[in-house]
């Protein structure tokens, strides 16, 4: 299964970004600071809609979010934002008690359906968030937890779990920030 989501960028093209975790894929609902302007969870279908086109594959028909859970996820998302930009940094996790509090809740329960993985359903909010928490717990504190970056281009404010061999993953998508680069240093190298 190819994972990863469709964006606009500013400029109106259209880019993968595949950040490699479930937990960054949340953060593109949007979040404090410049991640706001993209803010999608106006209602609960839309925290639904997020768990349809995650890397979770839900049907969003099947997922029951109340008001009170969507303002949860808010709140999650929020605090996953600050915590990703601390690991990026290489900080410690400082008051990670809004994440712990959302995976202490039953997560989704897997199922074998024709061989496949699916999930138990209906699924509730609180069982979304807890398995987007549980996501975060595990990428920042586990064997990957120092392949979390920033995108290095310094108007992108993408977070991404470089899942390349080498290690070396620099921008969020080569399709957008990479080319971006590369056209810069073309230019900069014919200027000088």
């Amino acid at each position: 299964m190819t994972h990863g989501l469709t964006l606009r960028s500013p400029e109106g093209t259209t880019y993968r970004f595949d950040p490699g975790a479930l937990c960054l894929e949340f953060l593109l609902t949007g979040g404090p600071g410049p991640p706001a302007r993209h803010h999608t969870l106006h209602a609960p279908a839309d925290l639904a809609a997020f768990a349809a086109v995650s890397r979770l594959g839900l049907d969003a028909e099947q997922v029951r979010v109340t008001p009170e859970e969507l303002a949860d996820a808010v709140r999650l998302r929020d605090d996953l934002w600050r915590l990703a930009r601390d690991r990026v940094h290489g900080r410690p996790l400082e008051d990670p008690a809004i994440l712990n509090a959302a995976a202490a809740v039953p997560p989704l329960a897997p199922r074998a359906q024709d061989g496949v993985r699916r999930w138990a359903v209906p699924v509730s909010g609180a069982q979304l968030l807890s398995q987007i928490a549980r996501d975060a717990v595990e990428l920042f504190t586990g064997p990957l937890r120092e392949r979390v970056r920033e995108c290095a281009t310094g108007d992108c404010f993408l977070i991404f779990m470089d899942a390349s061999r080498p290690g070396t993953r620099r921008w969020c998508s080569m399709e957008r920030c990479g080319n971006r680069h590369k056209v810069r240093s073309h230019r900069a190298r014919g200027t000088a």
